[in-house]
């Protein structure tokens, strides 16, 4: 790990450690913790290692516009970087920072999302098997993120009602979305390989399962029960990086993706498909249904019916539902 300058005893505790506490009292997931940490330390070493007290909004502005013009980073990228920086000064050191007004933005680019026909996502679905086929057939019937789905507990799962709940999505917001038919007796009979499997942990000594914010300390036999386990736990057992603690964590995403990028090119697709691909199409076969675009909203989770719009300009009808004058020509 990068260290930072010499520091004398009442410069304790380090500047890292005091950004890695305020993110955990935030209750910030350990990505987040992993990203705004990267930034900071990027951040620090470009000003030479001075203390970020030191520094202020010219040198973020300057940072940042590095970040944009020289470093050429997708405007996503930048901003990330700036809500790590503004972090570190609001939340850590306590200062508030002018408004950025001088900083050079990174372009971000107006693009569609890449959308699978049906027949597309058929295809590529024939390709898969086991788990990885399970979690790709969810992706695309409910419309989950990928992290949404591996996040998933038993719990959520209502077998009754045909519903997953779907906790601290994107935005730290719950939603729900369906259960699609075909995939009940799949999931039912992995819950019960998983439940097996959760049984031997226990004879073991272990089965324990990572609680989100003070759940832990709340419910302390939580952690075992049955119906907080991770739908889609991982084959083996991990060391929390953040308590020590030993756990079987969820599946990692990039598992997922390899999968899918190899059932892309088995498939012999053209287009540079992923898991977020399954839920583009999810959302666009469900407008192309007849369904109205609020519900599609909710399903997707999308604060503002302006980012579910953008699903109706790659509709199944051609450029924006224009028949081609050449079309009419046999007509005539």
């Amino acid at each position: 790990m990068e260290r930072l300058p010499a520091r004398n005893a009442a410069q304790e505790p380090r500047l890292l450690d005091q950004v890695r506490g305020k993110i955990r009292l935030k209750h910030y997931s350990l990505r987040t913790e992993q990203s705004y940490l990267d930034w900071i330390k990027r951040y620090i070493r470009h000003f030479g290692k001075r203390h970020p007290k030191n520094l202020g909004a010219a040198e973020v502005e300057i940072f940042l516009t590095h970040l944009a013009v020289e470093g050429k980073v997708a405007a996503s990228t930048q901003n990330q970087a700036k809500s790590a920086l503004l972090f570190l000064y609001r939340e850590v050191l306590e200062l508030e920072l002018p408004w950025l007004d001088n900083v050079e933005k990174a372009k971000a680019p107006k693009r569609l999302p890449v959308v699978l026909t049906m027949n597309e996502v058929q295809s590529l679905l024939s390709r898969l098997e086991g788990t990885h086929w399970l979690i790709a057939n969810l992706l695309y019937g409910t419309g989950m993120r990928v992290m949404e789905a591996l996040r998933l507990r038993v719990k959520d799962i209502d077998f009754q009602r045909n519903e997953i709940l779907v906790r601290d999505g994107k935005g730290a917001k719950d939603r729900v979305t369906v259960l699609p038919l075909v995939l009940k007796q799949p999931l039912q009979e992995h819950l019960l390989k998983v439940r097996r499997l959760h049984e031997r942990d226990l004879e073991a000594g272990g089965g324990e399962v990572y609680l989100p914010y003070a759940l832990e300390r709340k419910y302390p036999n939580a952690t075992r029960e049955w119906g907080w386990q991770y739908v889609f736990p991982s084959a083996s057992l991990s060391v929390d990086p953040r308590s020590g603690t030993v756990r079987r964590h969820h599946l990692q995403d990039q598992a997922v993706q390899r999968a899918l990028k190899q059932a892309v090119r088995d498939a012999g697709l053209a287009k540079p498909a992923t898991p977020h691909t399954l839920r583009h199409s999810f959302a666009t076969h469900l407008l192309e249904g007849g369904y109205d675009i609020r519900t599609v909203q909710e399903l997707l989770g999308h604060s503002d019916v302006s980012t579910t719009m953008i699903y109706t300009h790659v509709l199944n009808k051609g450029g924006r539902g224009v028949v081609s004058p050449i079309d009419r020509l046999g007509r005539a």
